[in-house]
């Protein structure tokens, strides 16, 4: 082990449970290679370091986060649960099911601070590039530490790529956007849902972020929400000043005119268009090319690269399953680096595995089917490791009850609440319900 070093670039949720399994071997008496991790940001989190900032961030780098202001968990808190850190263990007492992001960041934060591992990230250091060279074995990272104003490379024998994929937005571009009169983002900028009270919005596309979106602004009191969709509108009981529409056309003044021939004049318009696997500090040979889906292309396992198998993948699934998959994906990452799993030798294997994933997904679109999929996924990797065993039946099980609450209700389903896979205790019903709890801080959330 001592030979090993092992480059982790991100100390978001995947980053973090890369050091945390070390970590976990290292206090059961293994011997662990050297791990150093690359964080851009000045603290870590992710996608859960909250900023104010859009665009570029203090050192000028893109910004990372896509989070907003009054962000809640968008899905039951039982399903993305650490195995070894349960909600009860961190607040002292079981919590409602759908924490706001300073709370859910709290409960990130506090594993790790308990583990000791922040002396691992060289915070505010982006990773300029990153180069293997076969006749050594060794990857050369770049890198460039705003602290010092230096720019250094350093070898490493094994690389785990934890930088998200929710940070790059895709922004596609409609007729009159040039001359648009309103305000005009994507989900990326999105920060605070105040901006529109008593506006009327226009959102693009139906992914996760448009509803959400969409509703914290209609909670916080704009006029209006007019979602368009390219293939299929989400379907679900809106609010009486809230329209789904056919796909947008064109754009004139302020005015949007849509695929059926109507139009409506918006304040601002909303891309929550997706966002795009990016890599830029990777060469070809390195870097993972797919769409967002449950199999990723060329990766065994849906972990370690293919074409070069010192190299990991950690979050970069379409993701139903987030915090405890990141954590079955690093154990099972480790076991490779440590020498406790082997990986097969004929390249053919391995793409057969990606193979027979893709088939399997492709069998059915159904959320239920892809629930159980991403769920399967899990238990796999876990039973290959000795991360914790967990109720990942009764994950699934939230994650159904989750989908049925919000075809009954899209504006109640967070109040809701579900029993913890690990603890098995019921979470409590939250004290306000979501459309009236507009202070979203922690001190406020956990007077339950």
């Amino acid at each position: 082990m001592s030979k090993k070093r092992v480059a982790v670039i991100g100390a978001g949720p995947s980053g973090l449970a890369q050091l945390r399994a070390f970590q976990t071997a290292a206090k059961n008496g293994e011997p662990i290679p050297e791990v150093v991790c690359f964080e851009k940001q000045s603290n870590w989190g992710g996608l859960w370091n909250y900023d104010w900032r859009t665009g570029v961030d203090e050192n000028g780098e893109p910004c990372h986060s896509s989070m907003y202001r009054y962000l809640w968990s968008n899905g039951p808190k039982e399903g993305l649960e650490f195995a070894d850190y349960s909600f009860e263990e961190h607040f002292g007492k079981q919590i409602a099911s759908y924490p706001p992001r300073a709370v859910l960041f709290d409960y990130i934060e506090g594993r790790v601070l308990k583990a000791d591992i922040r002396k691992w990230i060289r915070f505010n250091t982006a990773v300029r590039w990153v180069n293997y060279d076969p006749a050594t074995s060794l990857f050369t990272v770049t890198a460039h530490d705003y602290a010092n104003d230096t720019s250094y490379s350093e070898e490493f024998s094994h690389l785990v790529v934890a930088s998200g994929h929710f940070s790059t937005p895709n922004v596609p571009h409609y007729e009159g956007f040039e001359t648009y009169n309103g305000r005009l983002l994507h989900a990326h900028d999105f920060r605070d849902a105040r901006e529109f009270t008593d506006k009327d919005i226009l959102i693009l596309g139906t992914s996760y972020s448009a509803e959400d979106i969409g509703s914290q602004c209609w909670k916080y009191g704009c006029k209006s929400v007019t979602v368009a969709h390219r293939t299929a509108p989400m379907g679900f009981n809106w609010p009486d000043n809230w329209k789904e529409v056919p796909a947008l056309q064109r754009v004139e003044g302020k005015t949007a005119h849509f695929k059926d021939g109507t139009s409506k004049e918006v304040d601002a318009i909303i891309l929550c268009t997706g966002y795009k696997h990016h890599f830029p500090f990777l060469p070809d040979d390195l870097r993972l090319k797919t769409a967002n889906r449950l199999a990723t292309a060329n990766l065994y396992k849906g972990v370690a690269w293919i074409d070069n198998p010192k190299v990991f993948y950690l979050g970069m699934q379409d993701q139903w399953f987030t915090f405890n998959m990141f954590d079955a994906q690093a154990w099972w990452a480790r076991d490779v680096i440590m020498d406790k799993i082997a990986l097969p030798g004929d390249k053919a294997e391995m793409l057969a595995d990606v193979e027979e994933r893709i088939t399997r997904e492709e069998v059915s679109a159904d959320g239920k089917y892809c629930i159980r999929y991403q769920g399967d996924y899990v238990e796999e990797l876990i039973a290959e490791t000795d991360y914790p065993s967990f109720d990942v039946d009764g994950a699934c099980e939230a994650f159904y009850q989750w989908k049925k609450h919000k075809t009954e209700a899209i504006m109640e389903f967070r109040d809701n609440a579900y029993k913890s896979v690990i603890t098995g205790t019921m979470a409590p019903v939250h004290h306000t319900p979501w459309v009236d709890a507009l202070d979203d801080s922690k001190e406020v959330y956990l007077q339950n």
